[in-house]
């Protein structure tokens, strides 16, 4: 990369929120202590609410240490993997703290995966305990000899439900696959009585910053997931600057929605570790359907919510929107995938919510660019600005070396303390990921304005060559989000015999509305340049999707 560079000069900050700093001086504090730091400022505030059923502060902090005792019984000691495989519920966060109390490893999966996907991630992270729900639990004791797993802890749904619905929850549960009957079995046990029996006497263990706290697999869309290597540095230094991003919210004072999955990495730190680290309620919901998401809304009135596009275009959709007022909620931060302008719009319409969009990787922590909070700082369509002490630089395409100018397209580099520390037994990938000055490569292609705000324009791999000229997808998708008719598409590049590739579009109509081909390549007339142009249109019923929203489009080139 060369000396000299326009992003040296750092234009963003002074789009910065009075109160953001350029420059953090970090606490020397892991998430652990972070936890007990606040549950000694507010031991009384509620931390979790699940179904109405609440945790307080103080509370979680003796959960936590209960079932890392529990787990300090079972063998497992500093530097030792333990996977959870769960949804947001009450012992998916209890479970995490714990494992990172006693130094250990904590491995989040995706309960969606199939069984091949999570044995790869627990024999590569070596994972020997697993944590998982007792609909999970018959699998992974099947398939558990073929891993390093020794125990199994499993915990319900309805382990943690407030009074009358802890009554009804085992007379209907089963009958709506909510539950189900695990078999006995050795080294086999239910969370909620393992942690009951279990004295509040961790033992004590001194967690330095350059521990390893957790292995992230990237979600595996692309071939065989990897796993970042997140340190206490990383995760504990991605909360302080979010912390920092955000000064006009108020310690113990807001309420977050617990809607994107703890598993991954987006929710991870900007739901569950930032509200503890806040004070703040954090409403879990296990699965964030339209209807769910709209009952926690209406009844617990959360004021944050993360969301990703996959949820803000259901709760656009839901019937009861244009009749619930929601004005409580201050603001919402999308990110893991691009959200079209158009339902930007219309969410801050309809809602009066600011929404943040965000940028950021698994292998960031995930927090990198983030428009600033504040009305008139942010812009439509921009991932925002790097946040504090986060270098950012774009660079050619071709050469990976030469810096590119203001506004013109390469990919995005980014250096900060919440940089993973490699790729977890792949030394080949984390030296094509992390380059020797620490800048780490994230396959995105990018632009940057005077103002210091960036533009993710597409994914490196995903740029579509047809007749010699460059075509990125999120320029074609974003005119088909425009047509009132169109409720999602997503665009790759199909093989063509003059131009080499070219674009086929893959569309979900609005609820009710159909639409012809015809009319859909009349609205790319004067909005799309004619090599833009798909030369296939497919309409589907859903886009495959990850559940954080990321449209699987590997699986739309099969």
């Amino acid at each position: 990369m060369t000396a000299e560079n326009p992003y040296q000069k750092k234009p963003w900050l002074a789009s910065y929120q009075n109160g953001v700093p350029e420059k953090i001086t970090y606490q020397q504090i892991c998430l652990p202590e972070i936890l007990e730091k606040t549950a000694e400022q507010f031991p009384n505030q509620t931390a979790l609410i699940f179904q109405g059923y609440k945790v307080s502060f103080a509370r979680l902090k003796e959960m936590v240490n209960r079932f890392a005792t529990t787990l300090s019984a079972m063998g497992i000691q500093k530097g030792d993997a333990v996977a959870i495989i769960l949804p947001n519920v009450i012992p998916c966060v209890v479970a995490y703290y714990a494992i990172l109390r006693l130094g250990g490893i904590a491995v989040m999966n995706n309960p969606l995966y199939t069984d091949h996907e999570l044995k790869h991630q627990l024999n590569d992270s070596g994972a020997k305990v697993l944590v998982t729900l007792d609909l999970l639990a018959p699998r992974m004791c099947a398939v558990r000899p073929e891993t390093g797993v020794r125990e199994i802890v499993y915990c319900s749904i309805g382990d943690y439900l407030p009074f009358p619905k802890n009554i009804l929850f085992p007379l209907a549960a089963k009958k709506k696959g909510l539950a189900a009957t695990v078999p006995p079995a050795e080294n086999l046990f239910q969370f909620k009585p393992l942690l009951a029996q279990t004295e509040n006497n961790p033992p004590e263990v001194n967690l330095d910053f350059e521990d390893i706290a957790q292995y992230q697999y990237t979600g595996g869309t692309t071939g065989i997931s990897k796993g970042a290597v997140l340190t206490h540095r990383n995760l504990s230094s991605n909360v302080q600057q979010a912390v920092a991003w955000f000064p006009d919210l108020e310690s113990g004072a807001e309420v977050m929605l617990g809607a994107l999955p703890f598993f991954h990495v987006f929710g991870l730190t900007a739901s569950m570790n930032l509200s503890i680290a806040k004070g703040w309620t954090n409403v879990l919901v296990p699965k964030p359907q339209p209807d769910p998401l709209m009952a926690a809304i209406t009844k617990f009135k959360p004021t944050f919510a993360p969301l990703v596009p996959t949820m803000f275009i259901g709760l656009l959709a839901h019937p009861k929107l244009s009749t619930t007022d929601i004005s409580f909620m201050k603001g919402s931060f999308s990110g893991s995938a691009p959200l079209p302008l158009e339902v930007i719009r219309e969410f801050e319409e309809k809602t009066g919510a600011v929404v943040v969009e965000a940028y950021g990787l698994t292998e960031t922590s995930p927090g990198a660019i983030i428009n600033p909070f504040v009305e008139g700082k942010g812009k439509v369509g921009s991932i925002g600005v790097p946040i504090s002490d986060t270098e950012v630089c774009i660079v050619d395409l071709t050469d990976g070396k030469t810096v590119m100018p203001v506004g013109e397209a390469g990919e995005l580099f980014i250096r900060g303390p919440q940089v993973m520390q490699g790729y977890h037994n792949k030394p080949d990938e984390t030296a094509a990921a992390i380059d020797p000055e620490g800048w780490f490569h994230t396959g995105d292609i990018a632009t940057m304005d005077e103002d210091g705000y960036f533009y993710i324009v597409d994914r490196k791999k995903d740029m579509i060559l047809s007749g010699g000229y460059n075509v990125y997808p999120r320029d074609v998708e974003e005119v088909f989000f425009q047509h009132p008719k169109v409720m999602e598409a997503a665009v790759i590049g199909i093989p063509h015999p003059k131009r080499g590739e070219a674009v086929k579009v893959f569309v979900v109509t609005q609820p009710g509305e159909s639409v012809a081909e015809d009319e859909l390549m009349a609205h790319c007339e004067g909005r799309l340049a004619k090599y833009k142009w798909p030369v296939e249109i497919e309409f589907l019923e859903e886009l495959p999707k990850s559940n954080v929203g990321k449209v699987l489009k590997k699986e739309l080139r099969r």
